[in-house]
C-alpha cells in the first residue's frame, strides 16, 4: 500500500512563510515627539564616524559649522586651519543640531547629502549616517527627488531626517538638551543611564518604554545636563542651550559659550576667534563680557557681572548686574577642552556609551550600529502612564514594532499541525 503524502494546505504554506521572515518583521524603536507649533530647540545626535574624515566634511555632512561641531565637542578652535583637522575613522562624536517640528513630529530636516557613485539609499542610511535614518525615510522625505530608488543619479540633493526631541527643553524640570543615540549590540538601558548621570527609570519615561529591554539599532533619546540661555524671543540666539561639559559658539563666532562641569548657569565669553565684532563692553562700565568683580564687604559680596544678552540685529547685547551675595563664588569652572592632536582613533567597539564627562580626553569611540528597520508603527504611551521627566507622559511616543510580542511559538504549533500528516 503505497505511503500517504502528507498535504500541505495554504494554510501552511502562509505559515511557513511568515515564520520565516518573522526576524526580519521585528523592527527597532526610534522615540517620536508629537508637535504642534513651529518652534525649535537645540538637540544633539551621537555619530560615529564611518571613515576618515576632516572637520570640515563631518559637519557638511550633518550640514553644521565646523567651528561648532568643535566647540559641541570641547575641542580647541584656538588651532590653526583647525577644519581641515583629519578626524579617525570610529571617532565619537556628539553633533548639534537644530530640532524643528515638521508635518506634527519633531525632526531635523536641515541636513542635506549630496549623491555620489555607487550610493544606495541603505548605504547612506547604514553606513554614512550610522543608522541614525532608514533608507525609507529617506525615500518618503524625498519622494519629489527619488523617481527610482534603486537607482540614484550623482549630485543628487537629499533632504536626510534626523530624529531629534525638545521636550521642553527640560528633564525633571531642569534644563536639557536631548541626544538621539544608536544602541549598539553591547549597550544596556541601564548601562546608558549611568554612563549619561541619569535613572533607568528615565530613560523609560523620555522613551516611553514599557520595559528596560532594547537591541542593536533602536534610536533612544538621551537628556544630558544644561546649561540653557534666557535671551529674548528676538534674539537670533535665542534657544541656545549647552550641554554640560561642553561648548557653542554665537553672535557669528564672536562669542563662545560654556557650560562648566556641575552647573546650571550659562557662562559666555569672547570666542578666540573674534575678529570683526561689535562692542563686547557692558555700557556704563569698564567690564568686558565675562568680566566678574567681586568686593568683599560686612554684609556679604558686592558681585557686578558683564554678562551675555543675546545676539540682536548683528549686535551682541551685554548685560550689566550687581548682587549682594552671602559669600564671594569661586572661580569660573570650564570643561576641559580637548588639544586636536589628542584625537587618536581608538576601536572601543565594546566599550559602554560614552559621556559626556569623558569629554576631558579623547572620546570614546563606539563600533558604529545597524539601520533601524522600516515599516514600523507609531504608539503612543497611555494618558495615565507614569509623567516622563521630560514632561507630561502624552508628549512621549516611540515606534515599535506591533508583532514583536506576537506568541511565535503558537505559530510554529499551528503551523506543525497544519504540515505534518496525521497518525505519526
Amino acid at each position: 500500500m503505497p505511503t500517504k503524502k502528507p498535504k500541505y494546505d495554504a494554510v501552511s504554506s502562509l505559515l511557513f512563510i511568515f515564520l520565516v521572515s518573522f526576524p526580519f518583521l521585528i523592527s527597532s524603536k526610534s522615540t517620536i515627539e508629537p508637535c504642534s507649533n513651529f518652534d525649535s530647540c537645540s538637540a544633539v545626535v551621537a555619530y560615529t564616524l564611518y571613515t576618515d574624515l576632516k572637520v570640515a566634511e563631518v559637519a557638511s555632512l550633518f550640514h553644521v559649522d565646523p567651528i561648532a561641531l568643535l566647540t559641541a565637542n570641547a575641542v580647541d578652535i584656538s588651532y590653526p586651519d583647525v577644519e581641515n583637522y583629519i578626524l579617525p575613522a570610529k571617532l565619537f562624536l556628539k553633533v548639534p543640531i537644530t530640532c524643528s517640528c515638521v508635518d506634527g513630529i519633531r525632526k531635523s530636516t536641515s541636513t542635506i547629502y549630496k549623491t555620489r557613485p555607487s550610493d544606495t539609499l541603505f548605504n547612506i542610511a547604514d553606513d554614512i549616517y550610522g543608522g541614525l535614518v532608514s533608507a525609507d525615510q529617506i525615500k518618503e522625505a524625498n519622494a519629489n527627488s527619488i523617481s527610482d530608488p534603486s537607482v540614484l543619479n550623482v549630485g543628487t540633493s537629499l533632504v536626510i531626517p534626523l530624529p531629534c526631541t525638545c521636550f521642553n527643553g527640560t528633564d525633571n524640570n531642569l534644563p536639557a538638551v536631548y541626544m538621539s543615540y544608536v544602541v549598539r549590540p553591547v549597550d544596556t538601558l541601564a548601562g546608558i543611564a549611568s554612563k549619561y548621570s541619569t535613572t533607568l527609570t528615565d530613560l523609560m519615561n523620555v522613551n516611553a518604554l514599557g520595559s528596560p529591554s532594547i537591541k542593536d539599532g533602536d534610536i533612544l533619546a538621551i537628556p544630558l545636563s544644561a546649561c540653557s540661555s534666557s535671551f529674548p524671543k528676538y534674539a537670533s540666539d535665542n534657544a541656545l542651550s549647552v550641554p554640560n561639559g561642553s561648548y557653542a559658539i554665537t553672535a557669528s563666532h564672536c562669542v563662545q559659550c560654556s557650560c562648566g562641569p556641575g552647573t546650571r548657569n550659562l557662562y559666555c565669553t569672547p570666542a578666540s576667534l573674534a575678529v570683526s565684532c561689535s562692542s563686547m563692553q557692558c555700557k556704563n562700565s569698564n567690564l568686558m563680557l565675562g568680566n566678574i568683580t567681586m568686593q568683599q564687604t560686612s554684609a556679604g559680596c558686592n558681585v557686578t557681572t558683564c554678562s551675555y544678552g543675546g545676539f540682536v540685529n548683528g549686535s551682541i547685547v551685554t548685560i550689566l548686574s550687581s548682587s549682594l551675595q552671602p559669600r564671594c563664588p569661586g572661580p569660573q569652572q570650564f570643561p576641559p577642552i580637548i588639544d586636536p592632536s589628542s584625537l587618536v582613533g581608538q576601536d572601543s567597539s565594546f566599550a559602554p556609551a560614552p559621556s559626556p564627562s569623558e569629554i576631558s580626553g579623547a572620546p570614546t569611540v563606539p563600533k558604529s550600529s545597524v539601520v533601524p528597520s522600516t515599516g514600523s508603527t507609531i504608539q503612543f504611551p497611555p494618558a495615565n502612564g507614569p509623567a516622563g521627566s521630560a514632561g507630561s507622559a502624552t508628549s512621549d511616543s516611540s515606534v515599535v514594532n506591533p508583532l514583536a510580542g506576537f506568541p511565535i511559538t503558537f505559530l510554529l504549533a499551528l503551523y506543525l499541525r497544519n504540515s505534518l500528516p496525521l497518525g505519526l
